[in-house]
């Protein structure tokens, strides 16, 4: 039920289980926005943004789709969303990654926390979700957009993110039993059901 650009996505991979993640993930997603739509997962076709994001055709539902190694995260609304999830599992040097991506005041926090390697994946996933959201996706310098505090003051002075993204956005992050960390990204208010950051 693939179209020709996940197909071609899918053969790039190198590693089997890769490529069956990313094969499965982009099925079921194709599942999911069907059952969303009324239409058959092969008839969902994609346009892709500037930078990659796509966007259902002929709908105005907005979605947004990440995995990581034993997971994948769907989310559905009628405005424009970023969503992420990360995996406690991953290794990763966090102190050593955080410093490089990460504002003075979330290396504080994460410093200062009690699980500091559950305290940056949820830093991570806000960022991401954000970005993703903006559709410009990952750029090369994480450290202007601070994701730390109730209220966030963007300081993104890269130019496609100035132009693309929306005046502001609601995060939460929230967990998904023990093993994983998800934030979710709007420009309009999210449920409140969503446990707040």
């Amino acid at each position: 039920m693939l179209d020709g650009h996940e197909r071609d996505r899918a053969a790039r991979f190198v590693h089997d289980t890769d490529r069956e993640r990313y094969v499965l993930g982009h099925g079921y997603l194709r599942e999911v926005l069907g059952k969303a739509t009324g239409r058959t997962p092969a008839s969902i076709t994609f346009q892709r943004g500037e930078f990659g994001k796509p966007v259902m055709v002929g709908t105005s539902l907005h979605f947004n789709f990440s995995d990581t190694k034993d997971a994948v995260i769907i989310g559905i609304a009628n405005s424009e969303l970023g969503v992420d999830i990360e995996t406690m599992a991953r290794r990763v040097d966090h102190v050593c990654v955080a410093e490089h991506y990460f504002t003075p005041e979330e290396i504080a926090v994460i410093a200062s926390s009690a699980d500091g390697k559950r305290q940056f994946l949820d830093f991570w996933t806000r960022k991401e979700a954000v970005l993703k959201a903006s559709g410009v996706g990952i750029m090369d310098d994480l450290k202007v957009l601070r994701v730390d505090a109730p209220r966030i003051e963007v300081r993104i002075a890269h130019g496609d993110f100035v132009r693309m993204a929306a005046p502001e956005y609601h995060v939460r992050s929230f967990a998904i039993g023990e093993a994983h960390r998800v934030s979710v990204a709007s420009f309009e208010l999210l449920d409140p059901r969503f446990a707040e950051y």
